[in-house]
């Protein structure tokens, strides 16, 4: 009873909820001050400057209590770095990890979580005690006194002082370093202004695109009935296909398919979804990312060529360019979204009777999109109902420790997409018109596949396997008999580097005879004349980045070791 009468009186001691708190708020800039590559006196400044400030925030009133509350949003922002630190190792929250919060649905939401206990009971065990206190002394009107409170301000303004010393120090010594980039938590204010104004764009994407045009046609003579199918794979990585060199066999049905030209060294220019897929989807590169908003996406171009348009997704809607993009077609589905937004039932073989439907249904020239679930995680969701061959494959936490399991039911995933794509392509090959498909993931996946014990995608520094994807073009036997030069010169290029970012709209439009003056048959694999574009990486501010400049040196020796080799940073910007 008396320890418990002890406990309860420390905690209703006002001194010791100001420097509970200050050391809560401070931590994460003690953790970047580790993780992030700085200069000595940037790290100083990283961790001095901020906290000065907390401290003067904290010695304005004499309820801190009051005062906690107000400093909320720095709460909120300090437990999202350190779910963000336990996630990715490093990087401050960026603009697309904001973007993700809105862009990802509830289902998706609770897979990752059930993953997260861990960190967010250290967030609940660092940030709500606080809370509490304050709360209570904010009921209680309980005061700190004003000795305390102007020996604090004192302290404050001193650690403040050798803040300002340090920031000037990094500013005169660390070439680039600027406040809104390195200096958390204005960096975190200013990403969170980034994607609150790409929000506001987004918004106004129906406005900013009114009016736009490919100008696309096809010629005069070709009447002869085409399907193109393009699909979307979702977090499939390359390293993990057989068809591509992976020692297990997660290909057997794609490796003995008639027709098929894989491509091993294809590379996405983005590690997400919201930007990756709308970069397939259109003409939009890492180069000229910002003026998306002023794009309708492919399916407008195949529509202004005469193309009957299908869209359908095992995704739901996610307030991004996929959907408006998806919307130009004249069909639109999502699955997901049909049986529930909570639904995580659905798979990827769900789309083949609608694909069934759109191939028998309709004459003429038609475009299928299929945005697919692919290996996105929860691994074991998206082979539902499906005899798993790797075993076992049902792990009970993603921790290093569990990353066999982890492997086995991500190649579960890859063989359920063999599968998948197996069966499309017996489908087109029966209808006996002229069919071909593009296949290619938005990004690939980090399993914690070496000492910086990586997991999932989407993190602010991405890695080669969250790069490296697969790249795949089949051609129907009608489709080839027609074409051959195509088919040619497929075949001819798949030893080359891709830009799947790139290749992928422009392979598109070309297998299918459009014409535009969007098209750019030098970046269409499928060309003769095709050129391998420049290694780059769309980061966090839109803006297009030397793989070289992004990527560690075990990730340039994983390229290295696919015979992508890049010495000199500017190489990659020719």
């Amino acid at each position: 009873m008396k320890l418990f009468k002890n406990i309860l009186s420390w905690f209703r001691d006002e001194r010791h909820l100001f420097y509970l708190f200050l050391t809560v708020l401070t931590l994460p800039n003690l953790l970047l001050s580790i993780t992030e590559p700085m200069s000595a006196p940037a790290r100083i400044a990283n961790v001095l400057f901020p906290a000065g400030c907390y401290w003067l925030l904290l010695s304005l009133m004499r309820n801190c209590g009051k005062m906690v509350w107000l400093m909320f949003p720095l709460t909120f922002f300090a437990a999202f770095q350190i779910v963000l630190l336990y996630l990715y190792g490093r990087s401050v929250i960026a603009v697309d990890m904001l973007l993700n919060v809105v862009t990802t649905n509830a289902g998706e939401a609770m897979e990752l979580l059930d993953n997260l206990a861990p960190v967010i009971a250290l967030v609940v065990v660092l940030y709500v005690p606080p809370l509490i206190m304050a709360t209570s002394a904010i009921l209680r009107r309980a005061k700190l006194s004003r000795e305390f409170i102007t020996r604090n301000r004192h302290i404050g303004a001193a650690t403040l002082g050798a803040g300002c010393i340090a920031l000037a120090t990094a500013y005169i010594s660390t070439p680039g370093y600027t406040v809104a980039d390195d200096l958390y938590p204005v960096n975190v204010g200013y990403n969170l202004h980034l994607a609150i104004d790409r929000t506001k764009r987004l918004d106004r994407y129906a406005e900013t695109s009114a009016g736009f045009t490919y100008g696309a046609t096809t010629a005069e003579a070709d009447t002869v009935p085409r399907i193109i199918v393009l699909v979307i794979g979702e977090t499939s990585r390359a390293c993990n296909w057989s068809l591509l060199g992976y020692g297990r066999d997660t290909n057997p049905y794609l490796s003995h398919a008639d027709g098929l030209a894989a491509f091993g060294n294809a590379l996405s220019q983005s590690n997400t979804t919201h930007k990756s897929v709308p970069m397939l989807l259109s003409p939009i590169t890492a180069e000229d990312y910002d003026d998306i908003y002023a794009h309708r996406g492919i399916i407008t171009a195949f529509k202004e060529a005469g193309y009957a348009t299908t869209f359908l997704s095992t995704q739901g809607r996610n307030g991004s360019f996929i959907d408006f993009f998806g919307c130009e077609a004249d069909n639109h589905r999502f699955l997901r979204e049909e049986l529930g937004s909570d639904c995580i039932s659905v798979v990827d073989n769900d789309l083949l009777p609608a694909v069934k439907r759109a191939i028998d249904n309709t004459g003429g020239k038609r475009l299928i999109v299929l945005h697919t679930y692919g290996s996105h995680f929860d691994y074991t969701e998206r082979y539902d109902g499906q005899t798993p061959h790797f075993t076992p494959d049902r792990p009970v936490k993603a921790e290093p420790k569990h990353r066999d399991n982890l492997i086995n039911s991500y190649d579960n995933t890859i063989r359920y997409t063999d599968q998948f794509l197996a069966k499309l392509i017996i489908m087109l090959e029966a209808c006996g018109n002229e069919a071909a498909m593009v296949y290619t993931s938005d990004h690939g996946e980090d399993i914690y596949d070496d000492d910086r014990q990586l997991f999932l995608h989407a993190s602010p520094v991405p890695s080669y396997y969250q790069l490296h994807v697969p790249f795949l073009v089949w051609m129907s036997t009608s489709y080839r008999t027609a074409h051959p030069a195509s088919w040619e010169a497929t075949c001819g290029n798949t030893p080359r580097t891709v830009a799947s970012s790139v290749a992928f709209f422009h392979t598109a439009l070309d297998l299918a005879c459009i014409q535009s003056t969007a098209l750019d048959r030098s970046k269409s694999v499928a060309s003769h004349i095709y050129k391998e574009s420049p290694l780059l990486y769309l980061d966090d501010h839109n803006e297009a980045v030397p793989l070289p400049d992004m990527l560690g040196l075990q990730d340039m020796t994983r390229l290295a070791d696919l015979g992508i080799v890049i010495s000199d940073p500017q190489i990659a910007r020719r």
